[in-house]
């Protein structure tokens, strides 16, 4: 079984997202690691994507409805989710081999990282916020080293 470490460093989250669901369900052997997850971004403006994943997390509850997370490798992991058949045989088995991690754990710090070209926030000429900034807003409290 192959693995892929992938450095969400600068990645577009929708783009990025598509591109690991389609390699998740095409791919059945290869196992997909995205670290830094924090450092994700998400284009728009900052009011928008505050309001946006506001309502989001408001919508629903631990007990009933849509749970939507605050932690930003959670968030990731749900988007990719959301972009896979999780609820028949197929997509189960490739979300299963998918992992996300906050930071680059030491177990993948001598693996060489990759990145995507066609997920790049470099492309991106208007404004857009990181994961990060997105989760402390709704709650989340990084730990500080």
């Amino acid at each position: 079984m192959g693995r892929e470490v992938i450095d969400g460093e600068g990645l577009i989250l929708g783009r990025m997202a598509s591109s690991v669901a389609k390699r998740l369900l095409n791919e059945p052997e290869t196992q997909i690691v995205i670290v830094n997850a924090e450092r994700v971004v998400i284009s728009g403006t900052k009011e928008y994507i505050f309001k946006e994943y506001k309502a989001r997390r408001d919508r629903g509850s631990k007990e009933q409805g849509p749970f939507y997370p605050r932690v930003p490798d959670r968030i990731v992991k749900r988007t990719i989710r959301g972009m896979l058949p999780y609820k028949q045989g197929k997509g189960r088995a490739a979300f299963s081999r998918l992992k996300v991690y906050l930071g680059v754990p030491e177990a993948f710090e001598a693996e060489e990282r990759q990145t995507m070209e066609s997920a790049s926030a470099a492309r991106l000429s208007r404004k857009y916020l990181t994961l990060g900034e997105v989760s402390e807003k709704l709650g989340w409290v990084p730990r500080r080293s």
